[in-house]
């Protein structure tokens, strides 16, 4: 392979995802100078694919695939490291009507088994055909697939190489055809496969680059989101691709060792277009110091995308705060909000305008389910950020649980409608029914409210916690918590539990370092009583050790493992005990 980084700039006339289908999309890509770089965990450029090269190597996969006598639409399981193997086989799927999906990679060494557990279940849910993953994981994948009748083939891509190659026709998949299946992250409950059309993600792309983006000739792409996240491969895999740009990668988990290097390449490379969830920007803040930020240049990193997970102002001040020496613009900031099930994007908020934040009143909230402005001194604040508006083509709803629709302010349910939105969810017709209503329109599950045509995403239904009339937020208990000192981001954990004899327990979990068992009482009673002066309810706190709380593949807290985890190790009837004596 090449071992210099493709272009930025390109040698064809920019075409803002105006295709019927991705195959098209690299057909036209290809006839450029751009492509794809992949960097390791010091910053070394190790693989480029330009997508001239992409294309020929997807072809000459298909013709692989072909021989193995799968008929159109049978489903390819591709375990997503971050290597030019996996955008080859997705596309060469592309390329003869097959439909790939992406299987994560373990989170930790320590997660043999649930990772086994998790492939295997992948494995049988999305009906694979054929398994590839590389040396490093191939171990993993056949153990998962010991008792799975359904698989014909499982290798890696260099057996894969040794497959003659079919000289049947190459059909590429239509637009109205799956294109491929997106696993949901499953934080508040179990992955589902998401059918997404090639007209569907090519209109989310069309949005996305023209509307969302407004990408341009000179614009380039620096990313460590993992290829098997919506945000990851739709955004920064096909994004780049149907917009003909230039990108950049890092793997995920040597972005979680070295944050800073995301930093450098994009300062290095003079990245222009780069997003994550909000904790990336979090751990980028913790991890740098002053000598670091001597060596940054980052005045060309433009859009700074934000998704994935509910967002907190205060990650973001502290970052551009931290940033502002290397030349970093706190406009940059682009706050989204999407889902799998809509390909990728609903919402773009405006372009260099940064983030635009609405204090509310918290009590109002989930009492009455009204946004009432506040002042920064008023007693407790929800600070909700604008996610923007819709995409061209497509529509933000909000209504009450009866439906009805509900003026600006209101807090509902978030409904989206447009060309964007997933065929439904694999061998699932009732969870179909359940979010696909009536006249198009796709319930998301989410809680938001509009003003002036923007959306303000308030959390997710099933995270609410509903006490005494009152819709408490479980990210407001956590914020509560990671005040705190010595208590992170993401180290905290709230949901309720309803016991058999009809009393509920709010319990918050908050991971701790703390040794000294008077200094855990402490913030045990400190805890209680925040939680308590802020919305007028008592919780059961649960310290537990760093690192337990768990996690999607996604990288996201999983309120629904915690949940189990929590009624695993704890007595729940002295944890009703003992909240009631608090109270």
């Amino acid at each position: 392979m090449n071992r210099e980084a493709t272009n930025t700039g390109n040698t064809i006339s920019q075409n803002l995802a105006g295709f019927s289908c991705l195959s098209e999309a690299l057909d036209y890509a290809a006839a450029g100078v751009t492509g794809c770089n992949f960097y390791d965990a010091r910053g070394r450029l190790n693989a480029v694919l330009p997508y001239s090269e992409l294309r020929q190597q997807a072809w000459v996969a298909a013709r692989r695939l072909l021989s193995m006598n799968l008929k159109r639409g049978d489903h390819i399981a591709l375990v997503a490291d971050t290597h030019p193997d996996f955008i080859v086989l997705f596309f060469a799927c592309q390329y003869v009507g097959l439909v790939p999906f992406a299987m994560p990679i373990p989170l930790n060494l320590g997660s043999h088994a649930v990772y086994v557990q998790q492939l295997s279940g992948l494995l049988s849910s999305g009906r694979a055909k054929v398994a590839i993953a590389h040396k490093e994981f191939i171990s993993f994948l056949e153990e998962a697939s010991a008792d799975n009748e359904h698989l014909q083939w499982i290798g890696t891509p260099e057996q894969l190489a040794d497959i003659p190659l079919s000289e049947l026709p190459m059909q590429p998949s239509r637009p109205a055809e799956p294109a491929y299946l997106q696993f949901t992250s499953g934080s508040t409950r179990a992955p589902q496969g998401v059918v997404i059309t090639g007209k569907a993600v090519m209109s989310n792309l069309q949005g996305i680059t023209r509307s969302g983006l407004q990408v341009h000739n000179g614009d380039r792409c620096a990313s460590w989101l993992p290829f098997y996240h919506d945000m990851g491969l739709v955004g920064f895999v096909l994004g780049p691709i149907a917009s003909q740009l230039s990108v950049d990668y890092l793997r995920t988990r040597d972005f979680a060792i070295r944050p800073l290097q995301w930093l450098r390449l994009i300062s290095r490379n003079r990245c222009t277009i780069a997003f994550s969830p909000p904790f990336g920007y979090e751990l980028c803040t913790r991890r740098i110091r002053s000598a670091d930020l001597e060596q940054l240049d980052l005045d060309c990193w433009r859009i700074a995308g934000i998704g994935a997970e509910m967002l907190r102002s205060s990650t973001f001040k502290a970052f551009a705060q931290t940033m502002a020496a290397t030349g970093f613009d706190a406009n940059a900031f682009l706050p989204c909000y999407g889902l799998a099930e809509a390909s990728l994007a609903a919402t773009f908020s405006e372009l260099e305008r940064g983030l635009d934040v609405m204090s509310v009143d918290a009590l109002t909230m989930a009492e009455r389910g009204i946004a009432v402005r506040v002042q920064s001194d008023h007693r407790k604040i929800n600070q909700i950020v604008n996610c923007g508006r819709a995409l061209p083509e497509h529509e933000i709803r909000i209504v009450g649980n009866d439906g009805e629709l509900l003026p600006d302010l209101r807090v509902g349910r978030v409904l989206v409608k447009g060309p964007s939105l997933m065929d439904g969810y694999l061998d699932d017709q009732q969870a179909t029914d359940r979010v696909m209503l009536e006249n198009g329109w796709l319930d998301t599950g989410d809680l938001g409210y509009l003003y002036c045509d923007n959306l303000y995403l308030t959390g997710r239904r099933k995270d609410i916690i509903i006490v005494n009339g009152r819709n408490i937020r479980a990210q407001d208990l956590e914020e509560i918590a990671e005040e705190m000192d010595g208590v992170r981001m993401g180290e905290s954990s709230a949901f309720d539990i309803e016991l058999d004899n009809g009393q509920q327990i709010v319990v918050l979990v908050v991971e701790c370092r703390l040794t000294d068992s008077t200094a855990r009482q402490l913030l045990i009673k400190q805890l209680q009583r925040k939680v308590y002066e802020g919305f007028g309810i008592f919780c059961y706190v649960d310290l537990v050790d760093p690192h337990t709380l768990p996690r999607t593949s996604s990288g996201k807290l999983s309120r629904v493992a915690a949940r189990k985890g929590f009624t695993e190790r704890v007595d729940l009837a002295q944890a009703a005990t003992l909240q009631a004596e608090t109270a």
